[in-house]
């Protein structure tokens, strides 16, 4: 393999508050730490970032974090060389005179569009394939995928290790959620909750605050707050909040940092989020979970939706499929959840065994970073 002391500019416009930024942030930082390329990730809403990583200096040009070069990018574009490798993250416009930079490179640099995850089977077909061109510049499509010929998903070296060692010390747990101010209800099911605005969440709460089982459910900040302040009938919900209704203990936590949450997803028993990097790194817990897809035009999400179902409860029970299926299409459309909450826990055992066998599943693809730079090895 060449010396991969190569430079990379990663381009990320904040679309949906985090989830752009999230992918792009985890994809840089493990490019530096395990590939030692060098990356610049332009962003164009530094408030945001801040969110995820509060050494941000929201106001700052250019600045180091984690060996990742941050850098604003700003309105008023001002001229930089082009690096070796462009991507594009989720389809964003590239400055022109960034890419008039491209084309007047003595070595024409890799033009990646790095676009959003899919499991439909197209993904497959078009993953590599060359898109558009500027000037003499080719940009390619690059697919993170869950089959074989896609660029896999963000997958850090020795995670499923880590993962495996926490979720083997109760006592990690505890002190993980101790420090966010979390004293587990005794015997409670817990379960996160990272969504969208939902009009189905309080037919689940209501089930959940019914049932003979006692629920801990634990809410970072976030768009669906608003949907448990109608619930709860209370304003103004903060971090560190706590109501009690019936066997439902509902928990207001703070926006925490990627890591952080990683160990949150480790320590549920069920795990409901949205959008695409905490849909990842939910699969990635080996826990049983409820993905809220981001809404699209024309409901073409829905497609998306029902390609990752088919494809994830394929080993399952017709039974189980059906219920897990059920729930998550009721979640996505707004419907009431307690029909489908019920079924799903009937099938319990099941669908924990089957959360840990995907996970190991999916971790014998080479994970999106490592096909990142395979590609270019290809490429050059």
């Amino acid at each position: 393999m060449p010396d991969m002391k190569t430079r990379w500019d990663i381009f990320c416009t904040v679309v949906d508050n985090f989830g752009d930024i999230g992918v792009t942030w985890r994809l840089s930082r493990q490019l530096v730490a395990e590939h030692g390329v060098e990356v610049r990730l332009w962003v164009d809403d530094l408030r945001a970032f801040e969110r995820l990583c509060p050494q941000i200096d929201i106001h700052a040009g250019r600045q180091w974090h984690q060996g990742v070069e941050v850098c604003q990018w700003s309105a008023d574009w001002q001229p930089v060389e082009a690096a070796d490798v462009v991507i594009a993250a989720f389809a964003c416009q590239l400055p022109g005179a960034y890419m008039d930079a491209m084309a007047q490179r003595d070595k024409t640099p890799l033009w990646m569009n790095l676009d959003y995850l899919s499991a439909e089977d197209w993904v497959i077909g078009c993953h590599g394939l060359p898109s558009v061109k500027y000037k003499h510049v080719q940009k390619h499509f690059f697919f993170p995928g869950f089959h074989k010929g896609t660029g896999g998903l963000l997958r850090e070296s020795g995670l499923l290790e880590r993962r495996r060692q926490f979720q083997q010390s109760p006592e990690a747990q505890q002190t993980f959620l101790q420090g966010l101010g979390v004293d587990r209800a005794p015997g409670a099911l817990l379960i996160s909750l990272f969504a969208y605005e939902n009009s189905g969440l309080a037919s689940w709460l209501d089930t959940l605050a019914s049932d003979s089982m006692p629920t801990h459910l634990l809410v970072p900040q976030g768009r669906i707050l608003g949907d448990v302040e109608r619930w709860l009938s209370v304003q103004d919900l903060q971090a560190g909040a706590l109501h009690v209704r019936d066997a439902l203990t509902v928990q207001v936590l703070p926006f925490v940092r990627q890591d952080q949450y990683d160990q949150l997803l480790w320590c549920c028993d069920f795990n409901a989020v949205r959008g695409e990097d905490s849909f990842v790194r939910a699969q990635w817990a080996g826990r049983p979970m409820l993905w809220h897809i981001y809404q699209q035009e024309e409901d073409v999400h829905l497609d998306k939706l029902e390609a990752f179902l088919s494809l994830y409860t394929k080993d399952l029970s017709p039974a189980a499929g059906e219920a897990i299926s059920g729930l998550w299409r009721a979640w996505n459309a707004g419907e009431t959840m307690t029909d489908h909450w019920q079924s799903t826990r009937k099938h319990w055992p099941q669908l924990q065994n089957h959360a840990e066998t995907w996970c190991l599943e999916q971790a014998l693809h080479t994970d999106l970073a490592a096909a990142l730079v395979q590609f270019y090895v290809n490429w050059i």
